[in-house]
């Protein structure tokens, strides 16, 4: 498995098709930091609720990169199953580590007090409060890309609007890990009091799981 995501990642940085998704999450991300210092927490809220749409876009980038010759001599030599999850940890991991990158530039830029300005906000818990959330993120942004693109969508028409829209969905709906992580951070702006999404990112990692088998078996059966 690791030769095969030292590949699917190789594969990924060569092809330059994640600047698309990179672009995006830039453009959102500075929409909330570009209009002067805002409050810490609000703002590793902000990071990881962009990050989101922009994991699940790398998916669809991973999965459907590869030539189809180059797709089949290594599905051949180390199976469709495998081959697949790699392309989705691969893109997982970028994903991830992208998130990161746009912590620490959270964390450099924004301002380290409640809304009030009354309260400090420790950083170094907030720092890690903000990685955890970023996983999140980046958890139910690669389900919801395994999930809307092939084996399990074989029309390329419809991966798009699914997968934003099921991104979207992802972000807003009250019973969502995503939402719940991202909503904690920025209800904390006022209180200070940094919160550690522990149980969403429990959550978020047995969904991503789930969703990576799901596409992971559909390979392996030739969808």
């Amino acid at each position: 498995m690791t030769a095969l995501l030292r590949y699917q990642t190789a594969l990924l940085l060569r092809s330059y098709r994640w600047l698309a998704p990179l672009l995006l999450y830039a453009a959102f991300l500075a929409i909330g930091l570009t209009a002067g210092p805002q409050p810490l927490l609000d703002s590793l809220g902000w990071n990881a609720a962009a990050l989101l749409p922009a994991a699940a876009w790398l998916v669809r980038v991973c999965v459907t990169g590869e030539p189809p010759a180059a797709r089949a001599v290594v599905a051949a030599a180390a199976g469709p199953a495998r081959a697949h999850t790699a392309a989705l940890l691969a893109a997982l991991g970028c994903s991830a580590l992208t998130g990161v990158v746009g912590t620490g530039l959270v964390l450099w830029v924004a301002d380290p007090h409640t809304t009030d300005h009354l309260k400090a906000v420790p950083v170094g818990p907030a720092a890690v409060s903000g990685v955890l959330t970023v996983l999140v993120s980046a958890l139910l942004g690669t389900a919801v890309g395994a999930l809307t693109n092939p084996p399990v969508l074989l029309r390329p028409g419809w991966a798009v609007p699914v997968t934003t829209g099921a991104a979207v969905a992802v972000l807003v709906a009250g019973g969502s890990p995503a939402n719940a992580a991202v909503r904690d951070l920025v209800t904390a702006l006022h209180t200070g009091r940094v919160p550690y999404p522990l149980l969403s990112l429990l959550a978020a990692a047995v969904l991503a799981a789930g969703a990576v088998a799901v596409a992971g078996l559909l390979s392996s059966r030739g969808r």
